[in-house]
C-alpha cells in the first residue's frame, strides 16, 4: 500500500535545485534590501554607531536604481584604476611646471666663493 507524501523533498533531491534557481533568479531580479543599525552605549552615551546596509541584486537592477559604485573604485574596476592614474599624472605634472615657473621667475642669486675659490 502507498501512501502520498506530505512532506517536501529533502535537500539535496532534484526538485529542491530547480526552486533554489527560481528564487535565485527571483531575487536577482527584484532585489532584496537588508538593513540594519548597530549602537553600542555606555551609560548613555553612545561610542560606536555602525549602518549596515546589504542589497542582493543583479548588476543590471543595480544600475537601474543608480548603483554603480564598483565602475569608480580603483581596486574593483581597471577603467577607474586607469583614470585615477591618469588623474593623478596631471596633477603631479601641474605641480612640476609650477614650481619650474618658480625657479624661472626667481631672481639669480650670487652665491658666496667656496674656500679654495677665495683663496686661489
Amino acid at each position: 500500500m502507498t501512501t502520498a507524501q506530505r512532506f517536501p523533498d529533502a535537500y539535496g533531491q532534484q526538485g529542491s535545485s530547480a526552486n533554489l534557481a527560481d528564487i535565485l533568479e527571483r531575487v536577482l531580479d527584484k532585489g532584496i534590501v537588508i538593513a540594519g543599525d548597530i549602537r553600542i552605549n555606555l551609560l548613555d552615551i553612545e561610542l560606536v554607531t555602525i549602518k549596515l546596509r546589504l542589497i542582493v541584486c543583479s548588476v543590471d537592477k543595480a544600475k537601474e536604481m543608480g548603483i554603480d559604485w564598483w565602475e569608480s573604485d580603483p581596486e574593483l574596476s581597471s577603467n577607474a584604476r586607469r583614470n585615477e592614474l591618469s588623474r593623478e599624472n596631471a596633477e603631479l605634472r601641474a605641480h612640476v611646471a609650477e614650481l619650474e615657473r618658480g625657479r624661472e621667475s626667481a631672481p639669480v642669486r650670487e652665491r658666496e666663493p667656496t674656500e679654495e675659490e677665495a683663496q686661489g
